[in-house]
């Protein structure tokens, strides 16, 4: 599994804002997961893989771009294909290390033909038959007391 490494040991490229990129925590290759979900069903369609580059590109162009780790350079989508990817939106995780781009997905996104790269490729998941009852843990050790009213106690007694 590869390590994450600082900003710091990548520079930024000449056009991507140096507050994202020093935000970035990318792998050994320099590169930061990019999950793509189709804007307005929520599909997650497939994902790739970005430098600051492709970051750039992506931001700034309309089309998303990626690198490609087989063929050591860049790619947009579509381009051979016709399938294209128009930029919604591209959200950087809380952990700094995948970024979310929501795209309006021209086609098929998976090179396959499938429409998401993880159609018909459901692996096989032992799943609870029931949903668990979650149990609130205790704040503080001191004992529950109840947030009823009490009853006022008969002055006759």
């Amino acid at each position: 599994m590869s390590s994450l490494i600082s900003s710091s040991e990548f520079p930024p490229a000449p056009g991507l804002d140096p507050a994202i990129s020093a935000s970035l925590k990318r792998d050994d290759a320099g590169l930061v997961a990019a999950v793509v979900q189709q804007y307005d069903t929520g599909d997650v369609l497939m994902l790739g893989w970005m430098d600051d580059e492709a970051l750039h590109r992506t931001l700034t162009t309309g089309r998303v771009t990626f690198w490609s780790r087989s063929r050591q350079e860049y790619w947009r989508k579509g381009d051979t294909s016709g399938h294209v990817q128009w930029v919604k939106s591209v959200a950087l995780d809380c952990d700094g290390d995948a970024l979310l781009v929501r795209v309006d997905q021209v086609g098929a996104a998976c090179h396959t033909g499938t429409r998401t790269c993880f159609d018909g490729r459901d692996l096989p998941v032992l799943a609870a038959t029931e949903p668990q009852t979650a149990v609130e843990p205790q704040t503080s050790m001191e004992p529950q007391t109840s947030t009823e009213p009490q009853a006022a106690a008969d002055p006759q007694s």
